[in-house]
């Protein structure tokens, strides 16, 4: 090679590359760009990320803080309300006595429950003894209101159910002393058993019976029956089939001449002498019936036969009810209404008896100095 040469000329020949080699130097720095932006971009989401996160952090710290802060407040106010439950306790432990004054209580306690079960018991003593007063006299009355209803309306029934109820209490007693009482009540009850007892009540029913019959009662009218006479004995002349005959026939319907009459003729009750009759009898048998309620035997014979009188002296005993009143009231007029009734004297007065000898036996308990503890611990009480 020669010194003349140009630096062109020196520069040696450059290949023509083909169209493909020539465009690849120019791809390779659009490919460092890509990975620079995507990198970029990673970071940038990364940051954001990471902003993100300590934004999360910081929101869950804050409701951290916050609910710290409200169990500080509800903490601090427990301990408020502790601090004044601890302030109210020690001003009642304040307020409380001494050992000294509980011991004096504790004694005084005793002492008053001591009272209290001698007050109970006296208590039970009194109402326990009350009962058995109550329950005495009970029996008591009885036995009088038996000894009245005997007296005074002869009650049989009555009078042995009242005894039985005296009898039944002072078996309640469960008390030997009270054998002496008991004994004489059963030989009443006896008494009052063997007794007779009309049906009272039944022979009231059976006067107001007759009483209402008394309301229907009539008066029987007169039947003439021919028995022979002066217009008899003509008609019997005729030979019955003649006018004579029938008009003597039919004249003896309305007079009859009888000259052989020796019976009275009772006249014929109508109107208000009737009623006046009726009410004499009634009134007869009313008074019959309260004669009967109360035993007297004397009022109830004699307003019985006086009504009879009235009915045989106003009523024809031919009249079948008339016959019949008159019966019955004669079989009434032999009905027993009295009763002979037993003295109960003699059961009271052993009842009453024994009630004082209990009240005396009651008394000499009360009296006794046992029973005088009570004021002397009352009285020891500070």
């Amino acid at each position: 090679m020669s010194e003349a040469t140009t630096p062109k000329e020196q520069q040696p020949p450059v290949a023509e590359a083909p169209p493909a080699a020539a465009s690849a130097p120019v791809a390779k720095p659009a490919s460092r760009g890509n990975r620079l932006v995507v990198l970029a971009l990673l970071l940038g989401a990364a940051g954001v990320a990471a902003a993100g996160w300590g934004l999360w952090q910081l929101r869950s710290l804050e409701l951290r803080d916050q609910q710290q802060l409200s169990q500080l407040e509800a903490a601090r106010s427990q301990t408020e309300a502790l601090a004044q439950r601890t302030q109210g306790l020690d001003a009642r432990l304040q307020q409380l006595p001494g050992a000294d004054e509980l011991d004096a209580r504790r004694r005084l306690v005793a002492q008053l429950q001591g009272d209290q079960q001698l007050l109970n018991q006296r208590l039970e003593t009194v109402l326990g003894a009350s009962r058995q007063d109550w329950r005495l006299a009970e029996a008591e009355h009885l036995l009088r209101l038996a000894s009245l209803r005997l007296s005074a309306l002869q009650d049989i029934n009555s009078a042995t159910a009242l005894v039985q109820g005296a009898d039944e209490i002072l078996r309640g007693q469960d008390d030997p002393a009270a054998f002496a009482a008991r004994e004489q009540l059963a030989k009443s009850l006896e008494a009052l058993r063997a007794t007779v007892n009309p049906d009272r009540t039944g022979l009231f029913l059976q006067l107001a019976a007759l009483r209402e019959q008394v309301a229907q009662l009539h008066a029987l009218n007169p039947a003439f029956v021919g028995s022979g006479g002066v217009l008899s004995d003509l008609a019997a002349e005729g030979d019955g089939s003649s006018w004579w005959a029938e008009w003597l026939e039919i004249l003896s319907q309305y007079f009859r001449i009888d000259f052989s009459a020796d019976e009275n003729i009772r006249p014929l009750l109508a109107g208000q002498s009737l009623t006046q009759v009726r009410l004499a009898l009634s009134l007869a048998l009313e008074q019959a019936q309260w004669a009967a309620l109360h035993g007297q035997t004397p009022v109830y014979r004699q307003s019985l036969v006086q009504a009879r009188e009235v009915l045989d002296a106003h009523f024809d005993l031919d009249n079948p009810n008339s016959r019949a009143l008159r019966a019955r009231i004669g079989e009434l007029l032999e009905q027993p209404i009295e009763v002979a009734a037993p003295d109960l004297s003699g059961s009271l007065n052993a009842v009453q008896a024994y009630i004082q000898r209990k009240q005396s036996a009651r008394q000499q308990v009360e009296r006794d100095p046992a029973a005088d503890a009570l004021p002397s611990v009352e009285e020891a009480r500070p």
